[in-house]
């Protein structure tokens, strides 16, 4: 594993936002939704593709507090100009968990 240091990590924007919209986004290759992530004033509401769906339903994610990087290029996903990356962890049977935090914060709180 390579280390960094305190300034790598300090380049990356992890920041908590709301789903506020989900829906299959029925163009992509791999199983995805599309989001509209709430990041508060500051940032914003920003669009991203999450291949979540094995362990999610649209209807479960609107009101949902996650963990995204912020401050990657925007990407062309499809249809989709990706805005943000909606972070999670594969499980046991390859399906991604979201990460999340396990009580209420500040729309836009950076992780540190």
């Amino acid at each position: 594993m390579q280390e960094i240091d305190w300034n790598d990590f300090m380049k990356v924007e992890l920041r908590v936002g709301r789903v506020v919209t989900a829906e299959v986004f029925k163009e992509a290759r791999k199983p995805a939704y599309k989001l509209q992530v709430d990041f508060g004033p500051e940032l914003g509401v920003r669009k991203s593709s999450a291949q979540i769906t094995a362990l999610y339903q649209p209807e479960d994610l609107v009101g949902r507090l996650v963990v995204a990087v912020v401050n990657f290029p925007k990407k062309q996903i499809g249809p989709l100009m990706s805005e943000c990356l909606v972070t999670g962890f594969h499980n046991a049977d390859g399906e991604v968990a979201l990460c999340v935090p396990d009580r209420e914060v500040p729309l836009g709180t950076r992780l540190l």
